[in-house]
């Protein structure tokens, strides 16, 4: 008993030393600009075209979705079907959690992002933000909850659908880089 307790522990160390290798300059710069004209897009759109004066259209789990397209291109969890149906996938789980367990919220969350990571998994459309996506429609304002149904479409798929435009257009303008590594 006591060297399995010990093996646990152990695992916890980690196995790999120093830090992750730093990035060029320009990576630096192309995923700085990368996200910047990609979150500037979709909030300009959101703003125009879907609500006065609420940015529905830009949630939460954007910014972490343009870290993985504008600052980790080759990632798997970066690809087109990863973004586009992790994103909708967790938004339809997590509105079908918010209205079967609107009353007790904490229950809502925990199952939505569970559920969401298990439908990702099994979809193979795992994309980390998705989680937050499902949470989002959980713990998310009034007018996200009043969207119903209508969030997995506007945000959840709309939204990284234009951020998904961008990163194809921009992110194989420089040589250094090429997007989509697979579509499906």
């Amino acid at each position: 008993m006591e060297t399995r307790r010990s093996e646990y522990f152990r695992k916890m160390r980690g196995t790999t030393r120093g830090s992750p290798p730093r990035v060029s300059n320009e990576e630096i710069v192309l995923s700085w600009l990368g996200s910047f004209i990609g979150i500037a897009t979709l909030g300009l759109i959101g703003q125009r075209f879907f609500a006065e004066g609420d940015l529905v259209l830009l949630i939460g789990s954007f910014g972490a979705s343009a870290v993985l397209v504008f600052g980790a291109v080759r990632s798997p969890l970066a690809q087109p079907r990863n973004l586009l149906g992790g994103h909708m996938l967790s938004a339809l789980v997590g509105v079908v959690c918010w209205k079967c367990l609107f009353f007790m919220p904490w229950l809502a969350g925990a199952l939505a992002v569970s559920t969401a990571i298990a439908l990702m998994h099994a979809t193979r459309t795992l994309h980390p933000p998705g989680g937050a996506t499902a949470l989002i429609a959980v713990i998310g304002s009034a007018e996200i909850h009043r969207l119903g149904f209508w969030y997995a479409l506007v945000p959840g798929l709309i939204g990284p659908l234009i951020m998904l435009v961008v990163a194809l257009l921009f992110n194989n303008l420089p040589v250094s880089r090429r997007y989509p590594e697979i579509w499906f």
